[in-house]
C-alpha cells in the first residue's frame, strides 16, 4: 500500500519523501530518501485580463469557491507549456465566452500568503457576445461607475481596476504592482 508521500517503482519499492534542508539549500523541501531527488514546491501562476468593450469592462460572477457569488475578472492559473499570454486568451474563453486582444501586461501582483505571482494584462473584447462558462454564475460589462465594488471577490481585482484606471490611454507603461503595504492578506 502506497502511503502519503511515497510512490511505488517499477520495482516494487517505495520512494519515500522526506521534508530536508537538501545540502547547499536553506529551506526544507521535499527529498526523495532513495536517490536524493528534490521535489521543489514553487508559487503557482494566475493569469487573466482586464478586456474592454466601449469603455465597459468585463467582470464574472463566481460560480465556484473560493468567494463564490462574488465578481472578479477572467482569470485562472497558467497551464504548463502555456505562454502567459495564452493562458489569459484561454481564462477569457473558458471563464466568459469571450475572445480578446492583448494589448498588454497590465500588472504583476505577489500574493505570498496564496504563493502566487498574478500577471493580468489589459486585453480589448474583440466582440462583445460573451457568456458564461461553467466556472461562472453571471457576467457582464460594467461602466466604472456600476461596478459592484461592494462585491468583487480579491484584493487583486481591486488593485487591477485600479491600475487599468490609471494606465488609461497610455501605451508602453511599466507594469503595475501591489500598492504599497500590500500583500495580499485579507482581513
Amino acid at each position: 500500500m502506497n502511503t502519503p508521500g511515497s510512490k511505488r517503482t517499477a520495482a516494487g519499492t517505495r520512494k519515500r519523501f522526506v521534508r530536508e534542508v537538501p545540502d547547499g539549500d536553506d529551506r526544507p523541501r521535499l527529498v526523495c530518501g532513495d536517490c536524493g531527488f528534490i521535489q521543489y514546491e514553487n508559487p503557482v501562476v494566475v493569469v487573466g485580463s482586464v478586456a474592454t468593450w466601449d469603455e465597459r469592462i468585463l467582470l464574472c460572477r463566481r460560480a465556484i469557491p473560493p468567494r463564490k457569488g462574488f465578481w472578479t475578472l477572467p482569470a485562472g492559473y497558467l497551464e504548463l507549456h502555456e505562454s502567459a499570454a495564452d493562458g489569459a486568451l484561454r481564462e477569457a474563453w473558458e471563464e466568459a465566452r469571450a475572445r480578446i486582444q492583448i494589448e498588454q501586461l497590465l500588472a504583476v501582483y505577489s500574493i505570498p500568503r496564496l504563493s502566487q505571482i498574478q500577471l493580468i494584462f489589459r486585453a480589448s473584447l474583440i466582440s462583445p457576445d460573451v457568456a458564461a462558462g461553467p466556472e461562472t454564475a453571471e457576467l457582464a460589462l460594467f461602466a466604472w461607475d456600476d461596478i459592484p465594488w461592494d462585491d468583487i471577490a480579491f484584493p487583486s481585482v481591486h488593485w487591477a481596476l485600479g491600475h487599468f484606471r490609471d494606465a488609461r490611454g497610455q501605451v508602453g507603461f511599466a507594469p503595475r504592482s501591489n500598492p504599497p503595504g500590500e500583500f495580499g492578506d485579507m482581513e
